[in-house]
């Protein structure tokens, strides 16, 4: 079973009492953020990603077949209005990652709709089941 997110940092600083933020879980392993997926800088998104918006770097999140994947769990309050986290795939272009991160800026998930282009990316991950 892949591990949790290791890691996390932030672009920018929350308030110790202030509300908590949208955070972006971005998968790093054996796929996602390796040469098997060209034509992007994983690096350079990643860093992109750090300075705008709080990030967890995470294993393998089981879903190899959409690298790149990224995260967006929604923040205290957009879980409170019924927000889930949302799940995006094949994020291979600089684009995107405007995208995503200007969804954040805005709210993301529970305070603001999914952006029409991020649509593109949303996918449903696959349900794990544990055997004894």
């Amino acid at each position: 079973m892949p591990e949790r997110p290791t890691e996390e940092t932030s672009g920018e600083t929350v308030e110790a009492n202030g509300p908590v933020p949208c955070r972006v879980v971005v998968c790093r392993d054996c796929c996602c953020g390796s040469p098997k997926v060209t034509g992007i800088d994983h690096a350079a998104q990643t860093a992109r990603l750090r300075a705008e918006v709080p990030v967890r770097i995470s294993d393998c999140l089981d879903v190899c077949d959409q690298a790149n994947v990224i995260v967006v769990q929604p923040s205290a309050l957009g879980r409170a209005a019924g927000g889930r986290p949302v799940w995006l795939g094949l994020v291979n272009d600089t684009d995107a990652t405007e995208d995503i991160i200007a969804w954040v800026h805005a709210g993301g998930p529970g305070a603001t709709p999914l952006p029409d282009i991020l649509d593109l990316y949303a996918f449903t991950p696959p349900r794990r089941t544990v055997t004894s």
